[in-house]
């Protein structure tokens, strides 16, 4: 080997170990980070992500609708009950185009779709994303609790899909192709939505991994997750341990639900790693055609600024099953 390619060998070398030395430094800040984020503090867990792995989708201001409002009774929030709509920048379905529907974490106690991190739009991101890949997408805000129970921020989340299927068509949508989806506590609210008895039927489901989707599963506790946590979240009104049935996603599965697809960090903490496969189940078992997909590389933080990452495996999964779920007679 002469020099020159010596040389050539040695700086690639250089660069796979920069890149792992960052990768595995991204991933320790992140574990040091993840309790935060489970807990509300969203801002800090995706500011430390946010120099690895954020890229600025782009896509034309004139397409993008913000803080339109999807409650304007009397007893709607002027802050939370408002969403921002992301047009597609292309116009070629015939049928129109579907819509993904986005709803934040933050453990059903904080959060906004405008949250911005490090001086990143982290959700609207998304929504440029799946806009500019010919895919609508709306990112909704919903009331936190404690000022809200839990029902009542599924009732916003329905709220919002119905005023969406009132208003898709007129900007060239298809109201009949709409898609849920939601990250950590967002998922559950967004499985709620898709799945309870009596709503209009969405397209699909999009679970990023969630939490609280079976309350009643011991091995869950058994791997770390916290009753505690979930009873100061789900038991106000509810006598004894009736909470834990009634919050569970699990009890809505039965036969001819929509698709889903289901989503997990491969560095979720085993808990959601877990739930995810529960629900997994609890679908497939009542023959919902239902998949899971483990995002290698990433945290339960950090898996959000993936979904607006072309080149990274949650994104093009989540675009792939929507276009095939959308395609006629699907929806």
């Amino acid at each position: 080997m002469d020099s020159l390619a010596r040389g050539r060998a040695a700086a690639a070398l250089r660069s796979r170990v920069v890149s792992t030395r960052r990768l595995l430094k991204l991933r320790w800040l992140l574990a040091l980070a993840l309790p935060l984020g489970l807990a509300g503090c969203t801002q800090i867990a995706y500011g430390i992500a946010i120099p690895f792995l954020y890229v600025d989708a782009e896509l034309p201001e004139a397409l993008i609708l913000r803080d339109v409002a999807y409650r304007d009774d009397p007893g709607a929030d002027p802050h939370k009950h408002r969403l921002d709509l992301f047009l597609p920048s292309t116009r070629e379905r015939v049928t129109g185009w579907p819509l993904l529907v986005f709803v934040h974490g933050g453990g059903w106690t904080s959060g906004d779709k405008g949250l911005r991190a490090g001086g990143a739009d982290v959700y609207g991101n998304i929504g440029r994303f799946f806009a500019a890949h010919g895919v609508g997408a709306a990112v909704i805000s919903y009331r936190l609790q404690p000022d809200v129970g839990w029902r009542d921020q599924v009732d916003d989340v329905e709220h919002a899909v119905a005023w969406l299927r009132a208003h898709l068509a007129v900007r060239g949508g298809d109201p009949r192709a709409i898609f849920l989806s939601g990250h950590s506590a967002g998922a559950q609210l967004a499985s709620w939505a898709a799945l309870a008895p009596g709503e209009p039927p969405v397209c699909g489901l999009i679970a990023i991994s969630g939490a609280g989707f079976d309350l009643a599963d011991e091995q869950t506790y058994a791997l770390g997750a916290s009753r505690d946590y979930y009873a100061e979240r789900f038991a106000r009104g509810s006598p004894d341990d009736a909470w834990i049935e009634n919050a569970s996603v699990v009890r809505l599965a039965r036969p001819e639900l929509p698709p889903a697809l289901i989503l997990y960090a491969a560095d979720d903490p085993r808990a959601l790693q877990r739930q995810a496969h529960v629900l997994d189940e609890a679908l497939r078992a009542q023959g919902t055609e239902s998949q899971v997909i483990v995002v290698p590389g990433q945290t339960h933080s950090s898996i959000v600024l993936t979904l607006s990452r072309g080149d990274r495996t949650a994104a093009p999964a989540m675009l792939e099953f929507i276009e095939k779920t959308a395609r006629p007679p699907r929806c």
